[in-house]
């Protein structure tokens, strides 16, 4: 399995990188998937959400009537969750979402997504590119040569790039990360996936650890 190296300017380079069958032409585990994906937005969840129970609601503790006789329900004090200000029953208290997945789980999740974009014909191999000052419009030319303006993308890197990364920080459906930082959640997100090309021998030997 192969792809063409494109330049900057879009057109075909000449060279061609090797894809490994193993990564990006498995048959995709869908709930594999889900499960990286739910697990990564999970971890996102502040989980500060706070409600007061009855003991914690600042009232007076009096029992608003006689236990019997009155012909109505039995009334303790105006903490009740039956009255209005009063405590809340079995409502939320703070926790911490995320869980635990297998490292093999989640390196399956990832190939079955890249395997997916090969087959949608979505995934781009660029050239190493060193921008020589973060150039926002340098960018935008850039997309614009592999018709990516206006399109979810996430461009991979081999290594840290400062350049690359403040142009297109300000570029709100362009998103550029380093090889060894990107989930299963940034490749289902991203619509088109370019690899820098460097960065693809990188990213198949870190899924085969």
């Amino acid at each position: 399995m192969e792809l063409v190296v494109l330049n900057t300017s879009g057109k075909e380079t000449g060279r061609k990188v090797t894809l490994d069958e193993t990564v990006f032409g498995i048959e995709p585990n869908q709930h594999a998937v889900y499960l990286e994906v739910k697990q990564y937005l999970a971890a996102q969840r502040q989980g500060t959400h706070k409600s007061k129970e009855r003991s914690e609601i600042t009232a007076s503790t009096k029992k608003l009537k006689k236990q019997k006789g009155s012909g109505s329900a039995r009334y303790g004090d105006i903490k009740s969750p039956t009255f209005r200000g009063g405590g809340r029953v079995f409502g939320p208290k703070p926790r911490d979402y995320r869980f635990k997945l297998n490292k093999a789980l989640k390196r399956l999740a990832k190939k079955s997504v890249l395997s997916q974009k090969m087959r949608d014909n979505s995934i781009k191999v660029l050239e190493d590119v060193s921008l020589n000052a973060p150039k926002t419009k340098d960018f935008i030319t850039l997309l614009d040569a592999l018709t990516l303006n206006g399109k979810k993308s996430l461009f991979i890197l081999p290594e840290a790039n400062k350049n690359v990364y403040l142009s297109s920080r300000n570029l709100p459906k362009t998103k550029v990360m380093n090889f060894n930082e990107v989930s299963s959640y940034d490749l289902v997100n991203a619509g088109e996936i370019v690899f820098f090309e460097g960065a693809v021998e990188k990213f198949q030997e870190n899924l085969k650890k």
